[in-house]
């Protein structure tokens, strides 16, 4: 694609967070949109919110069960940015309007102590580089219409990031074996699902050695202080205006987003 259509295809997923209006799947408007394409219009993205005065704050790595990679068609996941506007407080009540179609997901937050610069990361050098792990709630968002996405569309759609909900326990990893921890998620006080941390590409751990090593590759830093959120351990579930969607994490806690009720 040339830069005028990915610009074009940027400012269509913008207008689609202002006004609230999910766009068609970018695959089937711009039927030469390859991966590079998807990735050039996720970044025009994250310029123009940088420029409207938001800061990066972490990144997320989708795509890391392999039931989703099978459904999508791809044998490797992808990644997204956090900015400082997509951070709610646990328990607090979330503004539906910020959302299209949210769904929510558990997963497992690392908080890095120091950067890690790809590629060649190794297991060891994420372990060291991790300050702490926190319980988290994905709030996964699409801008495309229902949900109809290929790697591309979700790629370019900064990895159909919404939001995240963090936790207040932080733990060390050398009290947690992310492999066998697991969660619990409920929403309005029903179990909705159960799973542990070796859903996410075997380990967490491996999801943000495969993130730090892309992003290396690119030219990008893990910075000391960011957030990564490394992949869902359980399926999500969708979220409405009044749901109380809760993760209880073994050894990490509990973590809530509370969505409020919606008001005319």
């Amino acid at each position: 694609m040339i830069d005028s259509l990915r610009l074009e295809a940027a400012h269509a997923l913008r207008d689609a967070y202002r006004t609230g209006n999910p766009i068609p799947p970018l695959s089937q408007t711009y039927s030469e949109l390859d991966l590079e394409d998807a990735y050039a219009i996720q970044l025009a993205q994250v310029d123009a919110w940088l420029a409207d005065g938001q800061t990066i704050l972490g990144h997320k790595v989708g795509l890391t069960s392999l039931a989703v990679q099978k459904q999508l068609g791809v044998n490797q996941p992808d990644f997204g940015h956090l900015t400082n506007e997509m951070f709610y407080l646990s328990g607090e009540p979330i503004p539906v309007d910020q959302f299209l179609q949210p769904r929510v997901e558990p997963e497992i937050a690392f908080v890095l102590k120091s950067p890690l610069r790809g590629p060649n990361v190794t297991v060891a050098e994420a372990i060291r580089a991790v300050g702490f792990v926190l319980a988290s709630l994905e709030i996964v968002d699409s801008r495309i219409a229902d949900w109809k996405i290929t790697l591309t569309d979700t790629v370019a759609d900064n990895a159909s990031s919404g939001g995240v909900v963090l936790g207040t326990r932080p733990m060390r990893l050398d009290d947690v074996d992310l492999r066998t921890l697991g969660a619990v998620l409920y929403k309005n006080g029903r179990i909705q699902h159960t799973g542990a941390g070796a859903s996410v590409l075997g380990s967490p751990i491996s999801s943000l050695v495969w993130l730090a090593n892309t992003l290396g590759r690119l030219g990008t830093t893990l910075e000391a202080g960011e957030v990564v959120i490394p992949g869902a351990i359980t399926p999500m579930v969708p979220a409405a205006p009044g749901d109380t969607i809760t993760a209880v994490f073994a050894g990490l806690g509990s973590v809530t987003a509370q969505f409020a009720q919606e008001t005319r």
